[in-house]
């Protein structure tokens, strides 16, 4: 057996409510690590995230750089979305493209923090999709759901 080598990895977005999915992208990204990179402190994030550093006045360049350039990143591929066309559409990431690694999800699921918000408010169940103690929270301070004082824009009607 290879010995393992440590890894931290620091990750961004919304995590709104935090699904299962946001938890595997941990695991996908160590276990991708551990077969092909030198341990470092790396930005953990979904190919949607690595796509909004094209999204204008979201994300400084400077910062973008410095991410990339001082600590390098690990994306997670999400269905619908194509990484290496980020990569390619941005000049920065292009230069430092030896500091990106893109791991491979091998089970392909679709979830999203959206999602889930949506179901929440229409009342369906989200068992199995969130940890036990997630749902557990989300009803015990009623959230998302049609009496809570948040709202969700993608699923309110105009």
């Amino acid at each position: 057996m290879k010995s393992r080598i440590p890894v931290v990895l620091l990750a961004c977005g919304s995590f709104n409510p935090i699904t299962n999915m946001h938890l595997r992208l941990f695991e996908v990204a160590r276990d991708h690590l551990h077969q092909t990179a030198v341990p470092e402190l790396k930005l953990l994030c979904g190919a949607d995230v690595l796509k909004t550093f094209q999204t204008p006045h979201l994300w400084k360049d400077a910062h973008i750089q410095e991410i990339v350039e001082k600590f390098g990143l690990v994306c997670v591929g999400r269905a619908g979305h194509d990484p290496e066309r980020s990569i390619l559409s941005l000049p920065i990431l292009q230069k430092y493209r030896h500091n990106v690694h893109l791991a491979r999800e091998p089970v392909q699921n679709e979830i999203s923090a959206t999602y889930i918000r949506r179901a929440l408010s229409q009342g369906q169940s989200v068992k199995y999709l969130l940890p036990d103690a997630v749902i557990d929270y989300i009803k015990e301070h009623n959230l998302y759901t049609k009496d809570s004082s948040w709202k969700d824009n993608s699923t309110q009607r105009n």
